[in-house]
């Protein structure tokens, strides 16, 4: 499991490229019949990406736990919540089977023992991709469709930023302890998510895009309203963002970004709105 530590935004406004990639974005999520991890210490929370090709995948292959987390599985104190970006495959949860199509969700509850991934398709595999937080209790383990996810249309054509919010593990569609996660869809000629930009903070976000064309990127906006940076991310890559960094991105063409919180609440609209003429 790789582990970052967080990082003090004065420090960060003297990172360069190749240290703000080490430190915020997470690559080489997929890796077949393997998971990958990274545990942040911003809230503690862990970043997965699993990609069953040929077998069956435990969400702890390769994670020692009870270093990691002091626990003898998983999910004895954590919750998790799985989307899948590729194509149909099923996660088990305790012997308890969810299809899962593409844009799909799975909230895990704390306690669940075992979780397996499998593709239906080995030569065409699913992309299930996890943010796990703390947890002080258990909820319900459920799935949720794409179709069924609370959607939030927003943005303009104009302002090339059209866009849907499916909100997923959120308190107007389940209760969970602290994680919120859901799925935000552009269309096509918008590039512009989360302008203006804000902050939150009494909690951190970690963004995932895709549905990105093989040479289309994504230029990642992060540091504080008056020391931004960017970093350019590919399709299937992660960012992790610290309560004080605005998260914002413009893409090459449109796409899809999967974002996850966790911190001190899950109020959505929780946030400290920065205006356009105090970015710097």
């Amino acid at each position: 499991m790789d582990i970052r530590y967080s990082g003090n935004p004065k420090d960060v406004t003297r990172y360069n490229t190749e240290e703000l990639r080490n430190e915020f974005l997470i690559q080489e999520l997929y890796r077949p019949d393997d998971v990958t991890a990274v545990y942040s210490h911003v809230d503690r929370m862990v970043t997965l990406g699993v990609m069953p090709v040929s077998v069956k995948v435990s969400i702890d292959k390769g994670i020692d736990v009870w270093a990691n987390f002091g626990t003898k599985f998983f999910l004895e104190r954590r919750e998790v919540g799985f989307f899948n970006i590729g194509a149909p495959g099923r996660v088990t949860v305790d012997g308890e089977e969810y299809k899962m199509g593409n844009k799909d969700c799975v909230y895990i509850t704390k306690g669940a023992r075992e979780v397996t991934f499998a593709s239906d398709d080995g030569k065409n595999p699913a992309r299930f991709y996890g943010v796990s937080a703390p947890a002080h209790r258990s909820y319900e383990t459920r799935f949720i469709s794409i179709a069924d996810a609370a959607k939030k249309p927003l943005g303009s054509v104009e302002l090339s930023n059209k866009r849907v919010i499916n909100q997923f593990i959120h308190p107007d569609v389940l209760p969970t302890c602290q994680l919120s996660m859901g799925l935000t869809t552009l269309d096509a000629g918008s590039v512009w998510n989360t302008m203006p930009v804000h902050t939150h903070e009494r909690r951190m976000e970690v963004y995932t895009y895709f549905d990105l064309p093989k040479d289309g990127l994504v230029f990642h906006l992060m540091g504080t309203a008056d020391q931004t940076r960017h970093i350019v991310m590919r399709s299937g890559e992660a960012v992790i963002s610290p309560s004080w960094s605005v998260h914002s991105g413009c893409g090459t063409s449109n796409y899809s970004f999967i974002w996850a919180m966790g911190g001190e609440n899950q109020a959505f609209d929780d946030m400290d709105v920065i205006a356009a003429e105090d970015l710097k």
